[in-house]
């Protein structure tokens, strides 16, 4: 698979996140990794990658984390207050997030990533 290249927003802790490298890499496929909780994206890198991915704000927070439970849980946000929110807590973005040119996709499950092969 030649002449392809992704680039993965990725965490090493999360299982889902390792299982989309993996798949990539049984492909064969180049795949830059980008450790987001050490580089996270700028507020326009993330309003681009939502662009890409075809999603609000909103539907790329992990709902689960404690930051998100401590300080945004009930309450209503609007997409700006939720990209402020993804920039300054970057745990909370939903991973692994896996792009290709002007596509993106969100690996949960692993396999979606296959369709930007």
């Amino acid at each position: 698979m030649s002449g392809i290249s992704l680039r993965i927003y990725h965490n090493n802790r999360c299982s889902k996140s390792r299982a989309a490298c993996q798949l990539i890499a049984e492909k064969g496929v180049e795949i830059e990794v980008v450790d987001y909780l050490k580089t996270p994206p700028s507020r326009e890198e993330l309003r681009a990658l939502l662009d890409k991915l075809g999603m609000k704000p909103a539907e790329l927070v992990r709902r689960g984390e404690a930051v998100f439970k401590d300080n945004y849980a009930g309450r209503s946000l609007s997409d700006d207050e939720w990209l402020d929110a993804l920039t300054t807590h970057p745990i909370l973005i939903e991973r692994p997030i896996v792009v290709r040119g002007e596509r993106a996709v969100l690996g949960r499950p692993p396999e979606k990533v296959l369709e930007l092969l």
